[in-house]
């Protein structure tokens, strides 16, 4: 019987194909939407996954995510350090400051400022020059992707190519002089501005003048310390908020999916992509069975079950089923690779797929009763109607 029905599926060439075609479309536009959802989400805390060594994030108690920059004193950080539990705790200057280019115009940079004595939160890859040699005057580190794209150079001619930035090359920042010493790869950020590292007194300088400019405190807690109960501690000593570095992902998270239409927007793509597939591929399938009631009746009349009619279907759904959400899901990942270097936010965890692959199962399985409605009312008696 299951011969018999994959036979009748692939005989009628065009239903099948049609089948499958809508529900590959189904599956790449499902897959590929909520696969930059997640990129970006990702992108949004990316500053906080490139820190490898911070266990604990300590800041503003009003800080929302990791953008919502709010100042603290810089008597904060001996007040953290002061905290039992935390093994040291170092300053972070993170802010937005303007890179003046030699074309005139202004491109907003992402600068941090890190502990002038450890240099901790450094960039997770160098691609040229050392950390070490932000101890230099003036010296900046710039990610690669920000030097050869927004902070480029002019070759001097309207048409003309432009320059990358690099290792030597001077950037002003505020008005203030900066020397490029290094060049590294950093996670890409949620509006892919470039992002500048230095030592956190030259941050300062960098910075507009503010009465406040410490951002962020990074912890790290002592060996057999729980995180949580020293985030705890250090909330009821000084009454800053602090977070471990899963938290203040998800914080950062939470605000965007809260506050942005972000998640709406997605939505909709992905709401519109399973209303694609369920009215292509369902219909074409519930069609498909429709013209062979005589087959299904002729098979009934030869003694077949209900029972077994219903496997048949089930297996023709289940092959469609697969192909489809193989070759949709085979061509959003392929399409993601292609661009891995661009700024195209996509990210493809397991999580992902399987709600893709839950989708075109409801589909099918759609399908699936609608067509088990007809044949199981089918009279054998329909075979021997002209």
């Amino acid at each position: 019987m299951n011969i018999v029905a994959l036979k009748m599926l692939v005989g009628d060439r065009a239903k099948y194909l049609g089948i499958i075609t809508g529900l590959m479309f189904a599956s790449l536009l499902i897959t590929q939407q909520m696969g930059i959802f997640v990129g970006l989400m990702i992108r949004s805390y990316s500053t906080i996954t490139d820190m490898a060594y911070p266990d604990i994030w300590v800041m503003d108690p009003k800080v929302q995510f990791i953008d919502d920059i709010k100042p603290m004193q810089d008597t904060q950080l001996y007040r953290v350090r002061s905290v039992e539990g935390v093994e040291w705790a170092t300053p972070l200057y993170k802010g937005l400051i303007k890179a003046r280019l030699d074309s005139g115009l202004y491109q907003t940079c992402i600068v941090l400022g890190l502990d002038d004595a450890t240099l901790i939160g450094g960039p997770p890859e160098m691609v040229e020059g050392r950390l070490a040699d932000l101890r230099q005057s003036d010296a900046i580190i710039v990610n690669r992707i920000g030097a050869t794209e927004k902070l480029c150079r002019s070759s001097g001619r309207p048409d003309g190519p432009k320059i990358p930035l690099k290792v030597g090359d001077t950037v002003e920042l505020n008005d203030h002089r900066a020397v490029v010493v290094g060049l590294c790869d950093v996670t890409r950020t949620f509006q892919s501005q470039p992002v500048i590292y230095t030592t956190y007194s030259r941050a300062t300088i960098f910075a507009p003048i503010e009465r406040k400019k410490l951002t962020f405190v990074l912890v790290k807690a002592a060996a057999g310390q729980d995180k949580q109960a020293l985030c705890d501690r250090i909330h009821r000593v000084t009454g800053l908020a602090a977070y471990t570095k899963e938290q203040f992902s998800d914080l950062t998270v939470n605000y965007y999916l809260k506050y942005t239409g972000i998640p709406i927007n997605f939505g909709i793509t992905v709401a519109l992509g399973f209303v694609v597939g369920t009215a292509i591929a369902g219909q074409t399938f519930y069609n498909f069975t429709l013209d062979h009631l005589r087959h299904f009746g002729a098979l009934k009349a030869m003694g077949a079950t209900n029972g077994q009619l219903l496997k048949m279907i089930v297996l023709q759904s289940v092959l469609v089923g697969a192909i489809g959400y193989g070759l949709g899901t085979g061509a959003a990942a392929g399409i993601g690779y292609l661009m891995r270097d661009t700024s195209l936010a996509f990210r493809l965890p397991w999580q992902l797929m399987a709600a893709s692959a839950a989708a075109i199962g409801l589909i099918c399985t759609a399908s699936a009763i609608l067509s088990m409605r007809r044949v199981t009312s089918l009279e054998p008696a329909i075979v021997f109607k002209s």
